[in-house]
């Protein structure tokens, strides 16, 4: 770098300062990934802590302070650290250094106004001064800013590997939200002592919601992870997961449930999660080491363009396929006693150089398209179901049934119907609310 700024300082503009440059903005952008894997791993530690009060909260507020008591202030205990350490990480990208964009410094003032309004969601909670139905309500709602901040970070990602990974790791961390939120409704359920359809309806949602997040962890995941995955399927514990699931899903509204099963259903919840949770700090850490790896890459290759381009400078090659050997070996051509500098040795290296990075760009390119469909698929369908709630006044899951029964009576995709969806004028919801 103090090369390049003494080469422009002194008015002299030559080709390998802009390839250089190019390079160094490559090198600058993994270290800012890198950077965004750090902020990852804090939003997805808040987020276990934050569900796992909100499920300890629910049963608290539905027992009538009869259970998880003592459970509830541990856990609040165990979270307070985890929100100061993602302030601290929130606090370092007010710093132009790290390249952070308008709607990422926005999005994190949104989580933080969040995290503000714990205290007094606590308070609240503690002197039972709500019911457990908002309670699930307003954890749910800061935790699902928290995710918005992780999906933005996977959609700005620019390398293919860590792409992938982000993408995995988003609908990881989804599905252990909605895993989450099942706990806590079905904790709400079991410890209130009777059934409630609309509670019900939302637990089916959820089910489905789980499986489709899973579905999209499990293409774009290694492959170590998808059979990590696909074992954790097998555990006793999720056969007893499913028994407890149907007993709450068929019970009649108004019907009486054992309360004493809400231990039950928290515990086999909180198993189930846990195992995703492993999953998602196994996945951070692949982050983490591709991010370091990649680093290390591109600090190489600059070495290896600064070293290249000094050499013919000072002793051009006598053939100029010694630049592509040099390429796609990773070891230097042997240097040349030529004493005279050729200038159309250099010009032919500089654009070997330039088609070498030109490829490996849309290379990359072409690997991140399956991720960014994946993101874009998530964000269209979400601001449908987002439309439909609020143009026909209807909830999350019955907007979702609506897309869904649409795509299957029309045979198209439902991304394609939701495309349509936001499409449709004012009238045709007004038709549809009638």
């Amino acid at each position: 770098m103090a090369e390049l700024a003494a080469t422009l300082s002194a008015g002299a503009l030559p080709v390998s300062a802009f390839v250089l440059r190019a390079k160094q903005l490559e090198m600058d952008a993994v270290r800012q990934l890198a950077s965004r894997a750090e902020l990852v791993d804090a939003i997805g530690q808040l987020i276990q802590g934050l569900q796992r009060e909100r499920g300890a909260s629910s049963i608290y507020l539905a027992s009538k302070a009869q259970r998880f008591a003592d459970m509830r202030r541990q856990i609040v205990g165990e979270v307070e650290p985890l929100e100061t350490r993602l302030r601290a990480v929130c606090a370092g990208y007010v710093e132009p250094a790290q390249g952070a964009t308008a709607k990422t410094l926005s999005l994190m003032a949104w989580a933080l106004l969040g995290l503000d309004a714990l205290a007094a969601l606590r308070s609240q909670i503690a002197l039972q001064a709500m019911d457990a139905h908002d309670a699930v309500a307003a954890f749910s709602h800061l935790i699902a800013g928290l995710i918005e901040l992780v999906f933005h970070v996977a959609d700005v990602a620019g390398l293919p590997s860590v792409s992938r990974l982000l993408v995995a790791l988003l609908h990881l961390v989804q599905a252990q939200e909605e895993a989450g939120q099942e706990r806590a409704v079905g904790g709400l359920m079991y410890a209130s002592g009777q059934g409630n359809a609309a509670q019900q309806q939302r637990v089916v949602h959820l089910i489905e919601a789980q499986e489709r997040s899973q579905q999209v962890f499990a293409e774009f995941a290694e492959p170590a992870l998808r059979t990590r995955w696909e074992q954790q399927q097998l555990v006793p514990g999720i056969a007893q997961l499913e028994r407890l699931r149907r007993t709450l899903c068929i019970a009649k509204p108004g019907a009486a449930l054992d309360s004493n099963l809400s231990d039950a259903w928290f515990s086999v919840c909180t198993e189930r999660i846990n195992a995703l949770w492993q999953l998602q700090v196994e996945v951070v850490k692949r982050l983490r080491e591709d991010c370091a790896a990649r680093i290390l890459e591109a600090q190489q290759d600059l070495q290896d363009s600064k070293g290249l381009l000094r050499r013919l400078r000072d002793n051009p090659p006598p053939r100029t396929h010694a630049v592509d050997r040099f390429f796609e070996s990773g070891t230097p051509p042997s240097a040349s006693p030529e004493p005279a500098v050729n200038p159309a040795s250099e010009s032919a290296a500089l654009r070997d150089l330039l088609k070498a990075q030109s490829g490996r760009m849309a290379s990359m390119e072409t690997e991140l398209d399956a991720a960014r469909r994946a993101l874009h698929e998530r964000k269209v369908i979400e601001r449908a179901k987002g439309m439909l709630m609020a143009r026909l006044g209807i909830n999350e899951e019955a907007a979702f049934r609506m897309l869904q029964k649409t795509s299957m009576d029309q045979n198209r995709r439902l991304l394609d119907v939701a495309e349509a969806t936001l499409s449709l004028p004012d009238l045709a919801f007004a038709q549809m609310a009638r």
